[in-house]
């Protein structure tokens, strides 16, 4: 590589690490460290992009400036579209450990499961973020069971729902999507399957390297699982076929939400995401 590529990269990896959030102020971007928490939801059907962005997730949930970030994943979060779910528990698993639920094989479990970590936030004082991989049924859900167990709390304040995607609009049953939005503090933020719109773009049809990046064991893990699951799924069975993974390259678009949520929504592309979240 020529050296004033050598100088740029390394300029940028500067300038990004110096305007990056960091939660020793007590904050990161909108999300209060020491009592909000975020809620990860993602649908998994019938595209594979969500294998890629739970392993982007988790990555960042993985940096040290997230370390006492409160966090729950909720797998099967999805809406009225057709077509087969993608399963990938190990992955949750591997991912989030103990802090996710599984609402397609138990839908009312994990709503019952993430209502009490809800409220008990809320009656702590925190907020409620919510990074729609998906649809907002499981949301609408959620609210409808808080309302109903703290009639108290001004909830349309408290729970912000963030959603990228007209797709996963038009995906969501459409009473629910008005209830969300009446109901919470809904923010649509730009598409992040493109660049240059205001949100970053974490879908890529190019091969990325980024095992030069990610390192950390536990990391490379996730990944390999993640782009394993997805290459063995995606259009299999009426799946949709995601273009960009089939060539080889990513989709992780969903995260652009998480981005957001923490102040890290001036990364522009799937090459600044890696810089920005390399192992130590």
């Amino acid at each position: 590589m020529p050296l004033i590529q050598i100088l740029a990269l390394a300029f940028l990896a500067f300038v990004t690490s110096c305007n990056a959030p960091d939660s020793s102020s007590g904050s990161m971007g909108k999300f209060r460290v020491e009592s909000d928490l975020f809620l990860a939801q993602f649908d998994s059907k019938t595209d594979v992009d969500d294998l890629h962005a739970i392993a982007a997730v988790a990555t960042m949930l993985a940096d040290p400036r997230f370390s006492d970030v409160r966090y729950h994943a909720v797998a099967g979060a999805y809406g009225i579209q057709e077509g087969l779910y993608v399963p990938a528990n190990e992955l949750f698993e591997a991912s989030f450990g103990k802090n996710w639920s599984d609402a397609h094989t138990d839908f009312e479990r994990a709503l019952s499961d993430v209502t009490l970590l809800v409220t008990n936030t809320l009656k702590r004082g925190g907020d409620i973020w919510i990074a729609e991989a998906g649809q907002s049924d499981f949301s609408a859900a959620l609210i409808k069971n808080v309302e109903t167990t703290l009639p108290q709390v001004n909830i349309g304040t408290r729970i912000h729902v963030v959603q990228h995607s007209a797709w996963n609009e038009s995906s969501t049953s459409p009473e629910n999507l008005v209830y969300v939005k009446e109901h919470a503090t809904y923010h649509k933020i730009p598409d992040g399957n493109a660049v240059g719109n205001g949100s970053p773009g974490f879908r890529v049809e190019e091969p990325l390297d980024w095992r030069n990046q990610i390192t950390a064991p536990r990391l490379v893990h996730i990944w390999e699982l993640a782009l394993g699951i997805a290459n063995h799924y995606n259009g299999r069975d009426n799946r949709y076929t995601n273009a960009a993974i089939a060539s080889g390259g990513m989709d992780f678009s969903d995260v652009s939400e998480t981005c957001w949520i923490f102040g890290f929504d001036q990364l522009e592309n799937a090459e600044q995401f890696f810089e920005a979240f390399a192992s130590p």
